[in-house]
């Protein structure tokens, strides 16, 4: 599922993090570990990788990522506050195991979900050093499932390497 040209950004992204020491988590929904599953298909990955969850019921975020039950509620799962939640609990659960934490939920399609559209992903980087959080919504289209878990797998490492250059 995954191609050549994504695998060589996964490595690349995997060199720089070796290089600045630095580790990561994800807490992801739609991508179903598609995110970490790529990172540690990469020799070498287990010096940085240090953990991934995947999230994809409301209660899994709750449970496991501290996601607030009132926060899903409100905005549903699909929304920047959420993507932030998630990222930023995957921090505070890795007890300083973690430097980036990258944080994915959305709609793979067919059709919309919870009135969003289908292709709609929120991403999320926090970073440990400043608590900072990247954000970016990204709204790939109806362009199937597999499509659109691919492009946010892209994403999420373009944002984890612009993280890192802020780390």
């Amino acid at each position: 599922m995954i191609d050549a040209a994504t695998m060589e950004e996964a490595r690349a992204l995997i060199e720089r993090l070796r290089a600045a020491k630095v580790t990561v988590g994800t807490a992801e929904s739609l991508t179903g570990g598609l995110i970490a599953a790529t990172l540690t298909a990469v020799p070498g990955a287990s010096e940085v990788v240090d953990r991934g969850v995947v999230v994809y019921s409301w209660e899994a975020k709750t449970a496991l990522l501290g996601v607030p039950r009132a926060l899903l509620d409100a905005e549903g799962a699909v929304s920047e506050a959420v993507a932030r939640s998630m990222a930023l609990g995957l921090l505070e659960r890795a007890e300083g195991r973690v430097h980036l934490a990258v944080a994915v939920t959305g709609v793979a399609g067919p059709g919309p979900s919870e009135a969003r559209p289908a292709g709609r992903v929120h991403l999320a980087v926090a970073r440990r050093s400043d608590r900072a959080v990247l954000h970016a919504q990204r709204d790939y289209g109806e362009v199937g499932r597999a499509a659109v878990r691919l492009a946010t797998v892209r994403d999420a490492l373009a944002m984890l390497g612009a993280a890192l250059d802020g780390a």
